[in-house]
């Protein structure tokens, strides 16, 4: 094997492949466009991932812990209620597709559920488990907020968790071609703010 470049950065690498599938879908990505956006030659990304199956999933795994954890964070450690928590994770994906992301990219984890899960056993599992991850980080949320008096009690967490999940990757699925005020409407008919206390 060919030892790595000087200067070689796993991190860019990975970051810069992220982002190639991100524009594109696996199947769109050639080996060339990697080359091309990670400026690593042949031979090194292969050593290092093995395959360009490697390397996508390893992008994948890297944006699942980034995005993902984040996610988490805003859920567990955010300030407020539980349900206001919940409001601004919905809010930071309207923010995502109409400001961070202008080229309205989506969610890499729900392109590649539409792309590839269903053909492919091990793809389709990782996706699985990012789905089910926040699915309890939600329903841990939904909880606390039944706790704290901000979520409504008679609803069955686990059933609301899945609600808020479907409409949560729906909202990336939309800002690919919806604009700011259309997806906050609808964050408002999801989850409502809470009314003033009389």
């Amino acid at each position: 094997m060919s030892p790595r470049p000087r200067g070689f950065d796993l991190d860019h690498a990975l970051d810069a492949a992220m982002a190639t599938f991100w524009d594109k879908g696996y199947a769109g990505t050639s080996a060339q466009d990697l080359v091309d956006s990670t400026g690593l030659g042949r031979g090194s990304l292969y050593n290092t991932f093995s395959s360009k199956r490697g390397l996508f999933e390893a992008a994948l795994r890297r944006y699942d812990s980034e995005w993902t954890s984040r996610v988490t964070r805003l859920l567990e450690e955010g300030e407020g209620p539980a349900r206001e928590r919940i409001r601004t994770v919905l809010l930071s994906v309207v923010d995502e597709e109409t400001t961070e992301t202008p080229e309205h990219r989506g969610c890499l984890v729900v392109n590649t559920a539409m792309e590839m899960a269903g053909q492919d056993p091990e793809i389709t599992e990782h996706v699985r488990d990012t789905f089910t991850r926040m699915q309890t980080a939600l329903r841990v949320s939904i909880e606390q907020g039944q706790r704290d008096g901000s979520m409504p009690g008679d609803q069955e967490p686990r059933t609301l968790a899945v609600f808020l999940l479907n409409s949560m990757y729906g909202l990336r699925v939309l800002g690919k071609v919806g604009d700011r005020a259309t997806l906050t409407s609808l964050v408002d008919q999801i989850l409502p703010p809470v009314p003033d206390a009389p």
